[in-house]
């Protein structure tokens, strides 16, 4: 009698186990679920810091890019720019109103048939940091909602506001009255050749799988430039300042001893105001569409002719 009533009592847990469920099992035991919004696409409209901008002080900007549609309540689907389709995502519930999926972490804010709001985190094991990487909301449109509801397009709702542009107005009369300051110009420094004895190569440091993106490229440009006709040969890679008129200042020069340093920098300026700005049309870089001060790292190349 006692045995039969411990394998009930037991019977009971399990059968009561398998019904409580918990959040990560049961979607329905969350805020919310996907289900309402399941089949409608997304486009992201904006992408802003916490402070509503879409630039930071160091010239970073938040570009909206992302296309999403919920398949089902473990599956997202993102637009693949590079194999132009839907792909499909699992979406894993973390903790709290954290998901995961396409290898980025998203906390959601907001959930609607018209919108979607996500803040992109950075989770390290169970917590969320709290510095800039997790600094940043997203917010959607359906893409039925901007046509039929606010008469409009994702491209338009895409750019820069007023405020961001202020911001970038007066960062740049900042850095523009000192050549020693810079920030990171989103359309980066151009040098355009004016001579056959001279070439340029923009380097790009793009590498998806160390989370390496296009940002990298306009955040920390790199150019070679290579000279054939020199008076000697060279090489010199520096870090330097491309003014708001196109006027080059070098900060430093790599890979030299601590002591050779000040003499090496003198050099590859002479180098940069001789060679460079006489061959080549320098192009500031600019940031929606006004000049300002950027850092760059150039490595310089020269080649004397050698002589039969």
């Amino acid at each position: 009698m006692i045995k039969n009533i411990i394998y009930f009592f037991f019977f009971v847990l399990i059968l009561s186990s398998c019904k409580m469920g918990t959040k990560t099992s049961d979607p329905t035991l969350r805020d919310f679920t996907f289900e309402p919004v399941k089949g409608i696409r997304y486009q992201e409209v904006k992408r802003r810091f916490k402070d509503g901008l879409s630039f930071n002080a160091d010239g970073f900007m938040q570009k909206p890019s992302w296309i999403i549609e919920v398949v089902k309540e473990d599956t997202m689907a993102a637009w693949s720019p590079q194999k132009q389709r839907m792909q499909k995502f699992y979406m894993q519930y973390d903790h709290g109103n954290v998901y995961n999926f396409a290898a980025e972490f998203f906390k959601v804010k907001h959930i609607s048939k018209d919108s979607l709001v996500f803040q992109r985190v950075q989770v390290n094991g169970k917590v969320i940091a709290s510095d800039i990487r997790s600094d940043v909301n997203m917010t959607f449109y359906a893409q039925g909602y901007i046509k039929n509801k606010l008469k409009t397009t994702g491209a338009e709702l895409q750019k820069p506001t007023k405020a961001d542009t202020a911001f970038i107005e007066k960062r740049c009369a900042l850095v523009n009255a000192n050549s020693d300051s810079a920030f990171a110009a989103t359309d980066a420094v151009q040098f355009i050749p004016k001579s056959k004895i001279v070439r340029v190569e923009k380097i790009s440091t793009v590498d998806k799988a160390n989370n390496r993106t296009e940002a990298y490229d306009y955040m920390f440009p790199q150019y070679i430039i290579r000279i054939d006709r020199a008076y000697k040969d060279f090489a010199y890679q520096v870090a330097a300042v491309v003014d708001f008129q196109g006027i080059i200042h070098v900060k430093n020069v790599y890979n030299v001893l601590p002591e050779n340093a000040e003499a090496k920098k003198k050099v590859a300026q002479g180098i940069a105001d001789i060679y460079v700005r006489n061959l080549f049309n320098i192009a500031p870089g600019t940031t929606l569409g006004i000049p300002h001060n950027s850092e760059i790292t150039l490595t310089i190349i020269g080649k004397v002719i050698k002589r039969p």
